[in-house]
């Protein structure tokens, strides 16, 4: 059987059109974790006015050097202050207060000493000391969140501050996920047959999906039964833009999968890549919707989930990228264990800004290990063209975080 390259694999599903136009308007108090639809646009200055950005005393500067001035009264914050600051004068104003017309400095509190109306000062501060400038913090105009964020609690305040009761994001694209195999239970069932194993891969691709942005429809197990595979797949393409089904895309007899998403009449994109793990994998389009069918073991299923459905996920949401990838530097020697792409669980560490790689406690064996992706693993690229790489080589790692 003949694979294509995985370079290839990527361009080819960079090139398939998918529907990125669809938004809803939710309320910012539930925006969390969405992606925003739109720019995020400041429509007036902030501050809009000179503001204190301490508790003290609203000057001229010039007047430092006086020694004592007259105190005028308070001006606390949401006082609209309409008093005029004139030479040998000053107001007490506190952080947050418009900065009173004629005042160019605040003079801290713990710098002076109050008596009978009237400051002592003690020691000065330069001019505009503790004084926020109009559009210190942005300017009207500017672009505060661009399309295609991922809100989060930054985003979320910064929207408040400019009165963003509702928010234009993103429509979560609905992926089915299901898992094929007679040989698989789901949570909550029992078998007296030893040979069965526990089902784990449509619930780690349901939270990888989630975590991704997407809304799930979670379809649980079937048997390796051509019909009713067959018949929950339509069901779920009738409901879902995205399905991802794993088990029954290999070469095996009871290996359904890859004979029937061609009869549902979805377009088979390409079906074998050359990549390990995951190289059986199959992706098809039928009109705008797709199907990944993902190799059984839950290593494979999820490494080949990260690499096609999640780039899927992020351009139906408008996002970038569907996840980092940063160069690092190995920390001891690598072996390639095949002629194709792989992509080995390693372990990441960042010294003085730069990534360095290892994989200490890591499992060399089968495509079935999954838990090789705990303790914040990344995904460590190794080309077709590598064989032996020695530590200090540089190489690529796709972190597994904030996808």
């Amino acid at each position: 059987m003949s694979f294509i390259e995985y370079e290839t694999s990527k361009n080819m599903l960079e090139l398939l059109e998918v529907n990125a136009s669809r938004y809803e308007r939710v309320p910012l108090n539930t925006s969390l974790g969405r992606v925003l639809f739109e720019d995020i646009v400041a429509e007036f200055n902030d501050p809009q006015f000179p503001t204190a950005s301490m508790d003290g005393y609203a000057l001229k500067h010039e007047d430092l050097e006086k020694g004592r001035l007259t105190v005028l009264g308070d001006n606390p914050a949401g006082h609209d202050e309409t008093r005029v600051i004139k030479s040998g004068e000053c107001i007490k104003t506190f952080t947050g207060s418009m900065m009173p017309e004629g005042a160019d400095t605040l003079l801290q509190i713990e710098n002076v000493e109050f008596k009978d109306g009237t400051i002592t000062i003690n020691e000065g501060v330069h001019l505009g000391s503790s004084v926020r400038p109009i559009g210190e913090g942005y300017k009207a105009g500017e672009v505060l969140i661009r399309k295609g964020t991922k809100i989060g609690f930054a985003e979320v305040g910064v929207m408040a501050g400019l009165n963003q009761v509702m928010v234009k994001v993103s429509v979560r694209p609905r992926v089915a996920v299901i898992a094929t195999g007679s040989e698989i239970l789901d949570l909550g069932e029992n078998s007296d047959n030893p040979a069965q194993i526990r089902s784990s891969n449509n619930y780690t691709l349901a939270a990888l999906f989630e975590q991704a942005g997407a809304e799930v429809i979670q379809l649980g197990t079937a048997p390796d039964n051509r019909d009713e595979i067959m018949h929950t797949f339509e069901n779920a393409l009738a409901n879902a833009d995205i399905l991802v089904s794993t088990g029954g895309v290999s070469v095996g007899d009871y290996d359904f999968v890859k004979d029937i998403v061609p009869r549902l009449g979805a377009q088979v994109v390409y079906k074998g890549v050359g990549i390990k793990p995951g190289r059986h994998i199959l992706v098809a389009q039928m009109q705008s919707k797709f199907i990944l069918a993902l190799p059984g073991f839950a290593y494979s299923s999820t490494v080949t989930a990260i690499l096609y459905a999640l780039p899927l996920i992020s351009r139906m949401l408008g996002k970038s990228r569907p996840f980092v990838q940063v160069a690092a530097k190995l920390q001891e020697d690598f072996t390639k264990r095949s002629r194709f792409t792989e992509f080995t669980a390693c372990n990441v560490v960042v010294e003085d800004g730069e990534y360095f790689v290892n994989f200490k406690d890591k499992i060399v064996g089968s495509s079935a290990i999954l838990t090789n992706m705990l303790n914040q693993s990344a995904l460590m690229v190794a080309g077709e063209d590598d064989k032996f790489l020695e530590a200090g080589t540089s190489v690529s790692v796709i972190l597994l975080e904030n996808f």
